[in-house]
């Protein structure tokens, strides 16, 4: 365990606590990301050789899973730069300055890192293709410019990481860091999602943005600059988590009430009546069980991609159900506000929006399931027809 549980429980507190109003109002969650950086939490996947705790991926999934009891919104944004953190530490592809730098700013104040790949007619770059978002080459560095969607915690980040292609002969495509606040960066305001209001997940526009040439990363050939969702399903899984949060704070919410409303025609809290012990059970059962499964699969420390995708699944349906369960097992209470169960119930409905989206993330399986078959029928070819065995007496 790379993070104290004390510290971690103090965090979901304070985001917690905060929570329903950056809900209302949608504007950045900083009283929640002050007590993440505060605690430590945002670098828990700095790698070792710099100083770091260098968490795994089953550590920060039981991270974001506590930070999502709190606040799901302010989970996902830090959940944006623990992975950035986690990808160099296993990939090592940041140019070294450029990144003890940033380690550096992260100690005065949050560094808030996140990826900017959506764009409005590319759509999600899990569906394949590549970005039109321009990184022109100019005296001193790069210029770039282009439009991208969904960028979440739009306003408080330090850094985007913008993908875009350059305009070389031959172009490549690569990630460029580029620090918010500059000169022609436009955040557009245009988030009025159903839940995870507080994420900010606005469009950004970027008007010839002038960046150091050192900020960029991975320049490679178009031909394989497509994202790969088999590589990313771990960390797809990992973000899960968030939403095992949601849902948990959703149960005990419906405990809760359980517990404190006493029907004056019933003289005891409704939690000893058979419907409402049902109900508890049948929420439990998809919660609790969607915890064993992802952390089962994160956990077992295999590089099986479909395992991780099979989990993500299953577990995101089970509780996406087990919130509607509550609510409809509590009736009008649970829609209103008061109780938080209706926020955690738009929340949650996110659990799968996430690329790749439920059919590319079936279609993989289905495909892989094909090939199992394929290859197995090729190998049945090449040992050639059984040879029966004959029997003497």
């Amino acid at each position: 365990m790379s993070y104290d549980p004390t510290v971690l429980d103090a965090t979901v507190n304070v985001l917690a606590e905060a929570a329903p109003d950056a809900d209302q109002t949608g504007q950045f969650p900083w009283a929640g990301i002050r007590a993440v950086h505060e605690s430590g939490l945002l670098e828990s996947t700095v790698a070792t050789r710099y100083g770091g705790k260098g968490a795994a991926l089953s550590d920060a999934a039981y991270i974001l899973a506590a930070l999502g009891r709190g606040d799901p919104s302010v989970a996902l944004i830090s959940a944006m730069t623990i992975f950035t953190h986690l990808g160099q530490a296993t990939k090592n592809h940041w140019p070294d300055d450029l990144y003890r730098h940033l380690l550096s700013e992260a100690k005065q104040r949050p560094l808030l890192l996140n990826a900017a790949r959506v764009e409005p007619e590319l759509g999600s770059p899990a569906r394949g293709g590549l970005p039109a978002t321009l990184a022109r080459r100019t005296a001193n560095g790069w210029s770039i410019t282009g439009r991208k969607r969904f960028v979440t915690g739009a306003y408080g980040l330090t850094h985007f990481l913008v993908w875009a292609h350059t305009d070389e002969t031959p172009a490549r495509v690569g990630t460029f860091v580029v620090p918010n606040g500059l000169p022609g960066i436009q955040v557009i305001e245009n988030w009025k999602s159903l839940g995870m209001r507080a994420s900010g997940s606005h469009d950004v526009e970027y008007i010839d943005v002038e960046i150091p040439g050192e900020n960029v990363l991975e320049l490679v050939d178009p031909s394989v600059a497509q994202q790969d969702n088999r590589a990313h399903a771990a960390i797809n899984l990992a973000l899960t988590a968030i939403y095992l949060g949601a849902a948990e704070a959703a149960q005990e919410a419906f405990i809760r009430f359980a517990h404190e409303r006493v029907p004056a025609n019933l003289g005891h809290p409704i939690a000893r009546t058979e419907r409402f012990m049902t109900l508890s059970g049948e929420i439990d059962l998809l919660v609790a069980g969607a915890r064993q499964i992802i952390f089962g699969a994160l956990d077992g420390n295999h590089g099986d991609a479909e395992i991780f995708i099979r989990a993500r699944l299953i577990a995101g349906r089970q509780i996406r159900e087990a919130v509607q369960i509550a609510v409809r097992g509590i009736g009008n209470p649970g829609l209103n506000a008061d109780l938080g169960l209706e926020r955690h119930f738009r929340d949650i409905q996110s659990v799968l929006i996430h690329a790749p989206q439920e059919d590319t993330s079936i279609s993989i399986l289905g495909r892989a399931a094909f090939d199992k078959w394929n290859r197995a029928e090729l190998a049945q070819t090449a040992r050639g027809p059984a040879v029966p065995v004959l029997k003497t007496a």
